[in-house]
């Protein structure tokens, strides 16, 4: 076992400061933009946050199951699927289900996932936390580690953050067809 000392306050915290610094990304857009082509090519900004909040879901599952004393769950996307090493098609599988669901209801799902993130923690015991064999799909990294550091979250840091934050200095530079005023 190796002990990593991160305490449940720790973590939760480092969850907290994550969460904040989506919800000051999702202002940063804003909610009028959300639904424009951009960050991922044809995808939406609420494409974007639906596919992330639904990979955050596999997490959210495992943990849950955990915390309750059950096996790890099946994925959440069709046996058929199964292979994690076909990204694209369960990209594909995550976008076609969540075409339907309104901007409110991905933004709510995505916001709901750090509190859920949260509980599933303090419901852990805390070798869940510090062990780095606990979950094999941590790979070698202790949980607490992983959320500590932000490695929890790379998938948008290492992924998207880049495209989003070129997509926005573009959108914030396009002329909005109004009438400047020299001051």
């Amino acid at each position: 076992m190796s002990d990593t000392g991160v305490t449940k306050g720790e973590a939760i915290a480092a969850i907290n400061k994550e969460r904040e610094a989506w919800d000051a990304l999702l202002a940063e857009v804003s909610e009028n933009r959300m639904l424009e082509p951009g960050p991922m090519g044809e995808w939406s900004f609420k494409d974007l946050v639906a596919h992330l909040t639904d990979w955050r879901e596999r997490s959210l599952l495992r943990l849950e199951a955990s915390a309750h004393g059950q096996p790890e769950p099946p994925a959440p996307w069709p046996a058929e699927l199964d292979d994690e090493d076909d990204v694209d098609a369960i990209n594909a599988w995550f976008q076609q289900r969540s075409e339907e669901k309104l901007l409110g209801e991905v933004l709510d799902e995505s916001r709901e996932s750090y509190a859920r993130l949260a509980e599933a923690v303090q419901q852990l015991p805390d070798e869940a936390l510090t062990d780095s064999s606990y979950f094999a799909w941590t790979e070698g990294q202790a949980l607490g580690d992983a959320i500590v550091s932000g490695d929890f979250f790379g998938h948008l840091r290492d992924e998207h953050e880049a495209a989003i934050r070129q997509w926005l200095a573009t959108r914030s530079s396009e002329p909005t067809g109004g009438v400047q005023i020299e001051l």
